[in-house]
């Protein structure tokens, strides 16, 4: 081994996938680093379930044998990559947050009472309920139409909108059914690590939330040293019916007073729950009629949806941030040295099941590329699958594709849009 590659920093990946690693390949930083998976995608995304003993054990295993000590553990994917994450930190003693702040992001109900003590008038009403328990699923005081959802969740897996009672009654019988694919790897780590009792015995492993209406964003930021940071915003489109999001774009176009707002609230509950030494992003509903910003949640890790937009804005991926933040180091602020004004990722989706019969050719999606550069098609689904197989998604759409496109002007990523849609072969038997 030479001296230079002896030098070099070893960053441990929790869910390498080919994807974000080119991403973090073509970072600044990337010349200094060697990458490992401390776990691979494939073992932690569309698996039939976590064994979260096993995978903390695979990991450690993975980083003791790499070459070298472990300078740097990252992650930019959700459960349970998000959860296994501090452990590891912690085990290494490299840079990042500590297990009880990001619990307290992470943990629906554990994080709305954090946020209930320092923000109060950003957040919706909620109460805890156990679905299993017909007194505590009577004790909702919160008028419908309201949302349910797992203490632990993500991509809005069992998450219902609730207009009355027959409907609450419908979608408890599916979270009994479905709910411990997530919470019992979840009740591993609130049982086996230092959380408090109160959240590690409750009962109550959902919860019931008002409804929050508006435009909906993602403030992304930073917090290193207990200083933090915001450095983008990204729109959502939601469907009008399901709620389902249909595309992020980036950057947003929201006033820049509620983006302010959102950055001081931001501020206020990362403090409050002690974050450190992490890379964040946070999901806000804006109320334009009372100029209100509320926050839906905050996830300690970069959104790596989001990355493909900022390195056609930016010139850069925000892994950036990441890297450098599991680095030690003060993030580098972005320049808008991208290619393009605007990105968007939109998420193809189809509201039935049915089998996928036909999905693009590879030379099919090369065409589109050639026609409108720099665009990125990933399709989700494969012929022969089953929609209804899908075990983590929404409760209202299937995603068929992600399509990543950049643009000059706002309006122009829709046209693009749409002009791929009519050369997109998917079909459905329904």
């Amino acid at each position: 081994m030479t001296e230079g590659a002896h030098m070099k920093k070893n960053v441990f990946i929790v869910g390498m996938d080919s994807f974000n690693l080119k991403k973090l390949q073509r970072l600044p930083e990337a010349a200094e680093c060697n990458f490992y998976s401390a776990l691979d995608a494939g073992e932690i995304l569309d698996v039939p379930g976590y064994d979260m003993g096993e995978l903390i054990a695979k990991a450690r295993q993975r980083i003791d044998e790499a070459p070298g000590k472990a300078d740097a553990i990252v992650t930019y994917f959700d459960f349970p990559a998000t959860d296994l994450f501090p452990i590891l930190v912690e085990a290494y003693g490299v840079p990042g947050p500590s297990m009880e702040s990001v619990f307290k992001c992470q943990h629906k109900y554990w994080s709305r009472l954090e946020q209930q003590k320092i923000i109060p008038h950003n957040i919706p009403k909620f109460c805890a309920f156990d679905p299993f328990d017909e007194e505590s699923c009577a004790l909702i005081d919160i008028k419908t139409p309201f949302w349910i959802k797992p203490v632990r969740s993500f991509r809005a897996f069992l998450a219902f909108r609730v207009d009355s009672k027959e409907e609450f009654g419908e979608h408890v019988r599916e979270i009994r059914e479905k709910i411990g694919f997530l919470y019992e790897p979840f009740r591993y780590l609130l049982d086996n690590y230092d959380i408090p009792s109160e959240f590690a015995d409750m009962k109550e492993s959902c919860l019931a939330e008002s409804l929050l209406s508006g435009r909906k964003c993602t403030v992304e930021g930073y917090v290193l040293n207990g200083e933090v940071a915001i450095y983008g915003v990204v729109d959502w489109v939601l469907d009008k019916h399901f709620s389902s999001v249909l595309s992020y774009e980036y950057p947003s176009s929201l006033p820049d007073r509620a983006k302010d707002h959102m950055a001081g609230v931001c501020r206020k509950i990362i403090k409050h729950v002690g974050l450190d030494n992490s890379a964040f992003n946070a999901e806000f509903f804006y109320d334009p009629e009372s100029d209100e910003v509320y926050l839906l949640e905050i996830n300690p890790r970069m959104s790596q949806s989001h990355a493909d937009l900022f390195e056609k804005v930016h010139g850069v991926s925000h892994h950036r941030v990441m890297l450098q933040i599991a680095l030690g180091r003060k993030p580098v602020p972005f320049e808008w040295q991208g290619k393009y004004n605007y990105a968007a990722k939109f998420m193809l989706r189809t509201f039935e099941p049915g089998k996928v019969v036909k999905v693009p050719s590879k030379e099919e999606i090369a065409a589109i590329k050639k026609k409108i550069p720099d665009t990125i098609i990933r399709p989700l689904v494969r012929e022969g699958q089953q929609l209804s197989d899908f075990r983590i998604r929404d409760s209202y759409s299937y995603e068929l594709a992600d399509i990543y496109i950049g643009a000059d002007e706002r309006q122009e990523l829709v046209d693009k849009y749409n002009r791929i849609l009519d050369r997109l072969s998917f079909s459905i038997e329904r």
